[in-house]
């Protein structure tokens, strides 16, 4: 005769053995993805452990006749899943109050701000985190150009060799700025939705003749077979953060940090420390396009950054290297390791994490000596305008 069945208590559920770690991700199809790769390595590094993944959607997903860079929030694809992160948030909330927030966020109650930690695009994650927050893990970087997809009937083209006029979809200023500037003869018009929307609104519609898209949601999902085009950074550079995860926690969560701690990858992380620090130097966001490109050889690390017109017409950026240690593996670093840029790494060399703080100011400062900030602004101005 089979031992009666034992539910666990709350106390139980909550010890280390018995936890249940959940994790928060938005509900595209490439958010569950790349959630599902990190709570896989999770998983490999801690058998034991449970976890839950709960989706919901968020500012950036619901608003979708609007480009990006108009919208004026920050946290477009972090705000809500950042409401379901923090600790204590149902503290002095009465039933309705609960219910009411509850269905802000697409979550029954009882899952209000039960989450451990979120999973992210890094480069959805601004430089500045709000108060209580932290990026506990920067993973493995996956290919962080950008790909050109293209409408069937121009599958074989180039950007170079698609029809004068001809209409290329994009969501991103960084892109367009660019590619205006190389292709002159070529049409940027923003588009918006998911990965699927996107490609399903240039396959079914006549508007678009390609789009560009991050070349790793593209691997993510499985469709390299769609990619007609990388751009390198000769011809576009990428978004900070492109192509690396973010595991973003709560700041003061000790046995969550040590727990995604193990799934920083030292060369991604050293180079996102620097992206990020430039762009936070520089004030960029989502509504000025903000580029940049870097890469560790030989024990420097290098990094390349620039600032472009709307338009692309004017442009200016530089590259700048600095001496950094990058550890084969994890080393002990400070115990009390405050935040770079938004990110906790105890396990990883802080002089590291500050020489590539420092490379990411010092070429911003660079760019801006030279007189970056009057076409950030004008930037900035054009677009608040539109």
């Amino acid at each position: 005769m089979s031992a009666p069945s034992h539910a666990a208590s709350p106390a139980e559920e909550n010890s280390p053995k018995m936890r249940v770690i959940r994790v928060g991700t938005r509900k595209s199809q490439l958010a569950r993805i790349q959630t599902d790769s990190v709570v896989a390595m999770l998983k490999t590094l801690n058998p034991g452990l449970q976890f839950e993944i709960i989706a919901m959607s968020t500012t950036g997903d619901k608003i979708l006749d609007t480009a990006l860079s108009k919208i004026g929030e920050k946290s477009l694809f972090t705000k809500e899943l950042e409401h379901a992160l923090e600790k204590n948030d149902r503290g002095g909330m009465d039933g309705a109050e609960m219910e009411a927030a509850a269905w802000t966020l697409l979550l029954p109650p009882s899952h209000l701000s039960r989450v451990d930690l979120v999973v992210h695009s890094l480069k959805d994650l601004p430089t500045v985190l709000p108060p209580g927050f932290t990026i506990g893990a920067v993973c493995k970087r996956e290919n962080p150009y950008d790909a050109v997809v293209f409408h069937p009937k121009f599958v074989g083209k180039t950007l170079e060799t698609l029809p004068e006029k001809s209409v290329v979809g994009t969501s991103s200023l960084r892109r367009a700025a660019q590619l205006q500037r190389k292709f002159p003869h070529l049409q940027f018009k923003s588009i918006r939705g998911n990965l699927n929307t996107r490609l399903q609104k240039l396959d079914e519609l006549q508007e678009f003749s390609a789009i560009i898209l991050a070349a790793a949601g593209l691997q993510r999902m499985g469709w390299q077979n769609r990619v007609g085009q990388i751009l390198h950074p000769e011809e576009c550079m990428y978004a900070v953060g492109q192509g690396a995860l973010g595991v973003e926690v709560r700041a003061k969560d000790q046995d969550i940090l040590d727990l995604v701690g193990m799934l920083h990858h030292p060369e991604t992380l050293l180079c996102c420390i620097a992206e990020r620090a430039f762009l936070k130097h520089l004030e960029g966001g989502c509504s000025v396009p903000v580029a940049v490109h870097t890469a560790i050889q030989d024990g420097q690390l290098y990094l390349t950054g620039g600032v472009w017109s709307l338009d692309g017409s004017e442009s200016m950026q530089e590259t700048m290297q600095a001496t950094i240690h990058v550890p084969a593996q994890h080393e002990d670093g400070p115990e009390d390791d405050p935040q770079l840029v938004g990110i906790t790494a105890q396990n990883i060399p802080r002089a590291a994490q500050l020489a590539a703080e420092n490379l990411g100011t010092s070429l911003a400062n660079l760019l801006l000596n030279k007189g970056a900030k009057n076409i950030l602004d004008v930037a900035r101005q054009l677009n608040d305008a539109h």
